[in-house]
């Protein structure tokens, strides 16, 4: 492999309540093994698994750990004040003392917006305005002025200046092209085919370049990754996740082999190497969250993932 990618992973379980001691075990565990970094999504209104906070899981997880990068897969910007926000991600930036990824979106569920109050048809231009009052303020730029003409500013600021890493989750060419205007990293769905990544990934450094950004040195990729030498196995794997495809793949035509990485470790490391050869690929968050598999399986997968990266 003629470049090593970082390894990132996403939590593997969730008990039926979430607690401080469950989610700190796994970002210990992930630190431990050596991966490069603990990233939580966010979502809201479904089961116990449910993450509406991922800042506030985060805090939690940056209190045991010290060298992992911890991240948000898609902090959803669109449904909230964009002062309050930047606020709280300067505190986490704070807590963790700067090992903060801002994974950012815009959300796709209509319920969400309902919820709290936005057209859908709004998330785009709400997201751009959002951030770029969120990121004058992490600059140190007035937010505004008091009653009495005084200027008013963010604190504390960020310890990463002049704010964490920011990668922009987007589905579709107008989200790719928005993403590319941004100058921002794209961080690719784990649903997507390795066909249509390419092409979104055309589509998207295209964007960068158009807007006058200089080619963009950070490529970060999810896929469901599982790592096995045993052939059964990977079989059974490959099985239970055909039988939830429909609801999870958005190519209706698309095999399991299209958006997973799962075989022995020979078979991963040559997906790693086709995967930084066509898409650049630079980070790949592994998720683990796989049926039929414990907590120990994804572990020692995660494991054998970072010897294949090398």
């Amino acid at each position: 492999m003629s470049k090593t990618v970082k390894i990132g992973a996403t939590s593997w379980k969730s008990g039926p309540t979430w607690t401080a001691k469950a989610l700190c075990e796994q970002a210990e565990i992930a630190e431990s093994i050596g991966l490069h970094s603990f990233w939580l999504p966010e979502n809201h209104f479904g089961d116990v698994r449910t993450m509406p906070s991922p800042l506030t899981l985060l805090a939690a997880a940056s209190a045991t750990t010290s060298r992992i990068k911890l991240g948000t897969v898609s902090y959803l910007i669109p449904i909230r004040h964009p002062i309050q926000a930047a606020e709280e991600v300067a505190v986490l930036d704070h807590l963790c003392e700067g090992r903060l990824i801002l994974g950012v979106g815009r959300g796709i569920q209509g319920s969400v917006f309902l919820a709290f109050d936005l057209p859908s048809k709004d998330k785009r231009k709400r997201f751009s305005l959002n951030l770029e009052i969120m990121s004058k303020a992490w600059s140190g730029e007035a937010i505004l002025e008091d009653a009495q003409g005084d200027a008013v500013y963010l604190a504390p600021l960020p310890v990463q200046k002049p704010h964490p890493p920011i990668w922009v989750a987007a589905f579709g060419p107008l989200a790719l092209e928005q993403v590319g205007r941004l100058g921002l990293p794209y961080l690719a769905s784990p649903v997507e085919t390795l066909a249509t990544l390419r092409s979104n990934y055309d589509k998207y450094h295209q964007s960068v370049l158009d807007a006058g950004h200089e080619a963009m040195k950070t490529i970060p990729v999810m896929r469901t990754v599982y790592v096995t030498e045993n052939r059964d196995e990977a079989d059974s794997v490959k099985l239970a996740l055909s039988k939830t495809a429909a609801s999870i793949a958005r190519d209706e035509s698309a095999t399991v082999d299209d958006w997973t990485i799962i075989g022995d470790s020979h078979f991963v490391k040559d997906q790693l190497a086709r995967y930084i050869e066509e898409l650049g690929m630079t980070h790949l968050i592994a998720s683990g969250r796989l049926p039929g598999l414990t907590a120990d399986d994804v572990i020692r997968s995660h494991a054998a993932l970072l010897e294949c990266s090398v």
